[in-house]
């Protein structure tokens, strides 16, 4: 009984920690038409805002997302990110240890809005035997439960990641289902470039430069391929120690693969520098996989609907109430190339 009171307590904790955190950033919410009208502001940060401000507008006008407050305020938080999430996976398993919540249902990490707090957390979880992973967050979506602000978090972006953030946020108010991430992320992603692409035809600018998405993708699939191989190791059976040492020999190929990538494809390029030379673990590895899984499977179901956005949401949401079994098997038919 006083275990179980103790983990009330740490529960209770958590969740007024995170009711303190979003009441804060809320409070902190001034109109963006206000910010841009004082004399005060920043040119620079006046032209973000504006810029916000018409990616909003095409957002509800040419995508047909929900059309209310959320980012037409903006906030400064005084800090790099909006939330640290803390990520956590067993010494040998790829599986996250998730973490439920009564709206979002059950995701792969917990969310804080203080740093030092999701440190105190991630200490605590190495103590426990836990590989451990923090990731700053710059923006994140209520799922329509507040107006979400644009925040200076989000601010140091280029323009196209400006306005793909508030189309891809926007996208979890439309559909947004409990306990599949890569269904939601998926979905997300393809309205986020979908709608950039659109956004920038109506803008009368050229194409997109797709060489730094091809990076992306590149480099998510040698992460992928590491986390394949770790998969296989972590139900071989083997000893303990034996898997100790071969899990560091697979994080080190997959740091020599990036330098050749780097080196080759890229010619140089190093924009994952920072997150390669880091420690890596199972649960750095976690987020990898989440935002794209089925992002062409979503490309031709709007096709299919004749690039009709309102019906293909119409598509998407009948997906959404199915079973997940019968709704992954869906995704399948679409993108056989899945798995």
């Amino acid at each position: 009984m006083a275990a179980l009171a103790l983990c009330a307590c740490s529960t209770i904790g958590y969740y007024g920690h995170l009711a303190s955190g979003e009441y804060s950033l809320l409070a902190a919410r001034k109109p963006i038409a206000r910010v841009i009208a004082d004399p005060t502001t920043d040119a620079q940060l006046k032209a973000r805002l504006e810029l916000a401000l018409q990616a909003r507008a095409f957002a509800s006008d040419g995508l047909k997302l929900p059309r209310n407050g959320s980012y037409t305020k903006y906030a400064d938080l005084g800090r790099t990110s909006a939330m640290w999430n803390v990520f956590a996976a067993p010494e040998f398993s790829l599986e996250p240890e998730r973490q439920c919540f009564p709206i979002a249902g059950c995701v792969a990490y917990r969310g804080y809005y203080d740093h030092a707090r999701a440190e105190a957390e991630a200490a605590h979880l190495r103590g426990s035997g836990l590989d451990v992973w923090i990731g700053g967050v710059p923006a994140y979506s209520t799922l329509g439960w507040f107006d979400d602000p644009i925040l200076n978090t989000m601010l140091p972006w280029g323009d196209d990641e400006l306005a793909a953030t508030i189309f891809h946020e926007l996208a979890h108010q439309k559909v947004y289902i409990k306990d599949d991430t890569e269904f939601n992320e998926s979905f997300a992603t393809f309205v986020q470039r979908e709608g950039l692409r659109q956004w920038r035809t109506v803008r009368g600018l050229t194409a997109t430069d797709d060489a730094e998405q091809l990076r992306a993708d590149q480099f998510d699939q040698i992460v992928l391929a590491a986390r394949d191989r770790l998969r296989v190791l972590y139900a071989s059976g083997l000893p303990a120690d034996v898997m100790r040492v071969r899990k560091r020999d697979e994080i080190e190929r997959l740091r020599a693969d990036y330098v050749s990538l780097r080196d080759t494809l890229w010619h140089g390029d190093g924009a994952y520098d920072g997150w390669i030379n880091g420690d890596i673990n199972n649960a750095k590895l976690l987020p990898f996989g989440l935002y794209h899984q089925w992002v062409p499977a979503f490309a031709v179901l709007y096709a299919r609907q004749g690039n009709d956005w309102s019906a293909f949401y119409n598509a998407v949401a009948e997906m959404a109430r199915m079973q997940p079994a019968a709704r992954r098997q869906a995704l399948i038919a679409l993108d056989p190339s899945a798995h």
